[in-house]
């Protein structure tokens, strides 16, 4: 079921409203079997894999809590892992390390190993995996308390809102709220109307500015063999604005429809085009897996509180393994290990950078400086989006070196970028839909406060002419499928 459909449309007001009403005490339980009936409407079966994930770290939880020894926490968190990540690995990258594995042997003429399996990658999967695995380490910790009610611990692991892409929640905050749901307020006319504007300027992201950009991107990409220099950075270009507004969207959306139901979920993203550095643009972008990544792979490994070729060492490892998270393609780990040379090459090169700019006597809080940063960190991202987005890592070569190499500027002259799937009229809308998430973000990051927050301080006429002027681009410009099907996210792929 997806957020921008309309069964979505249905499920989410009945479970709210529902929610409201039934017994206090029983509300957790009604949000269980509404959050795998969310899960279920895509396939049924594989709501026994978040079952199953489910049963190993709550038993873990109470192991856990229960050892004296550290050695059998140790042995009881280890099993948790290799488990959930046995699960991960057989769904998710079974195929892709066998498709190596056959190219290794078809260079020894060795015969090719066939895939007995058909495996169809549960959505989510990589999501409620981590979040769950975090719990199995908070209880180790001592962070969180062992949670010995299956039925919460359950919620805390499907919980619909952020079940399939996020954000990935805590234990610590997600887990603590749903012990305390009995106490929340359910009828608060600010929080839900706060939570209704998140979903409605998440369904804008969504269905206006990200879906139409697809159209232009995936034009592109397919036929990257036809474009030259101008449309090929057109279209990685746009490729950044669709993913940010599709994932943000989804982000967005989940955060609110929590919200109407009095709970906090963690802020995923913050302006992350408008960061100074690639370091923090992973301060802004996906925070809750940049946060995971950072406490539960990066710090253990060592951190920065070590030499430096160990940090570069870490921070290589935690971004390979962020690449390969997201998808079981080389690509993917190309475009995890990109992120990571980048950090260490401005680690590397930061005190000649520095002396450049006391020697030239740059001022750093000119506004033409921090434009300057952000430029360049928007420049190293979107190249790397590259890789994220071709359709496999030969695919991605052949486009950047088309880029590089097929200079045409007079295309942008000649009107052959109408050609690229949108025009007149859709271009236009666009342009005007990207101008208001630069204006939402440019609230966001010279204020410091969401747009909901932003839109709750303004008065009535004002608030309400918003809302209604998005209800209605939506309803109007709202890109829809064949049959008005809704387009799915792009992170229900990883």
């Amino acid at each position: 079921m997806l957020f921008n459909s309309f069964e979505f449309l249905i499920f989410f007001p009945i479970v709210v409203l529902l929610y409201f009403i039934v017994p206090k005490k029983t509300r957790y339980i009604w949000l269980l079997v509404s959050s795998y009936y969310f899960y279920m409407c895509w396939n049924a079966k594989y709501a026994l894999l978040i079952a199953i994930s489910t049963i190993i770290t709550w038993v873990s939880g109470l192991l856990l809590s229960k050892f004296k020894s550290k050695g059998a926490k140790r042995v009881t968190v280890a099993a948790s892992f290799v488990s959930n990540l046995a699960i991960l690995f057989f769904f998710k990258y079974f195929d892709f390390v066998l498709d190596n594995l056959n190219r290794i042997l078809s260079y020894a003429g060795v015969k090719l190993i066939s895939n007995p399996f058909d495996i169809l990658l549960p959505v989510g999967i990589s999501f409620y995996t981590f979040q769950a695995l975090s719990y199995t380490v908070d209880v180790y910790r001592g962070d969180v308390e062992a949670e010995r009610n299956p039925l919460r611990y359950a919620l805390f692991v499907s919980f619909f809102p952020q079940l399939v892409a996020g954000p990935i929640e805590r234990s610590k905050n997600l887990l603590t709220q749903l012990k305390n749901v009995d106490k929340i307020k359910v009828w608060n006319y600010d929080r839900i109307v706060s939570g209704l504007i998140l979903m409605i300027w998440g369904l804008f992201q969504k269905m206006v500015i990200a879906d139409r950009l697809s159209i232009l991107v995936d034009n592109v990409f397919y036929k990257s063999t036809i474009y030259g220099t101008i449309e090929l950075v057109l279209g990685a270009v746009a490729f950044a604005l669709q993913i940010y507004c599709d994932f943000g969207g989804y982000s967005t959306i989940a955060i609110g429809a929590a919200k109407v139901m009095g709970f906090e979920l963690m802020e995923n993203f913050n302006t992350p085009y408008f960061a100074t550095s690639i370091q923090d643009f992973w301060r802004r972008w996906h925070i809750s897996l940049s946060s995971w990544f950072r406490d539960y792979l990066y710090i253990p490994l060592g951190g920065s509180r070590c030499s430096r070729i160990r940090k570069y060492f870490n921070l290589m490892v935690t971004f390979l393994v962020s690449g390969l998270w997201h998808g079981a393609a080389w690509r993917y780990i190309v475009w995890g290990g990109l992120h990571g040379l980048y950090q260490i090459l401005g680690d590397i090169f930061k005190p000649v950078r520095e002396k450049i700019v006391n020697v030239l006597r740059v001022d750093k809080e000119a506004f033409s400086y921090k434009l300057g940063q952000i430029l360049i960190t928007f420049s190293l991202t979107t190249f790397a989006w590259i890789f994220f987005r071709a359709g496999s890592l030969k695919m991605a070569l052949q486009y950047i070196e088309r880029m590089f190499t097929k200079w045409n500027p007079w295309v942008i002259f000649d009107q052959s970028l109408l050609n690229l799937g949108l025009e007149g009229m859709e271009l236009n809308i666009l342009i005007l839909a990207l101008v208001g998430l630069l204006m939402a973000d440019l609230i966001r990051y010279r204020q410091k406060i969401t747009f909901s927050t932003f839109l709750m301080k303004q008065n009535m006429w004002f608030r309400w002419i918003v809302l209604i002027g998005m209800i209605l681009a939506i309803l109007v410009f709202g890109v829809y499928g064949v049959d008005f099907d809704s387009t799915q996210f792009i992170y229900f792929d990883f």
